[in-house]
């Protein structure tokens, strides 16, 4: 389950399903991959090919990433089954 967000943008997305905050493009995948995040209940739930899961490195080696489209991705915190100060960045 999804308990916290870095990214406003992203929570109005989650909570009021209003993606106008996010680009149009990025839009479907960004609601598939949050439903997604949500009902994983750990973070292999979502190793699925199309999410290009993985662990980011160095300093942020707590943090997971999926790929919404290019560069763009939904990094989160995943703890005991729930995902934290989930973000839409590109950190590349």
């Amino acid at each position: 389950m999804i308990k916290t967000f870095k990214n406003k943008k992203l929570e109005k997305a989650y909570s009021d399903d209003d993606y106008s905050g996010i680009n149009p493009e990025h839009r479907e995948r960004c609601r598939l991959l949050l439903s997604a995040i949500d009902s994983a209940c750990q973070v292999a739930d979502l190793d699925q090919p199309s999410f290009r899961l993985h662990q980011l490195k160095g300093e942020r080696k707590d943090i997971w990433a999926v790929t919404v489209r290019a560069n763009w991705r939904l990094t989160f915190k995943f703890e005991k089954g729930d995902a934290y100060i989930l973000d839409y960045e590109d950190y590349h």
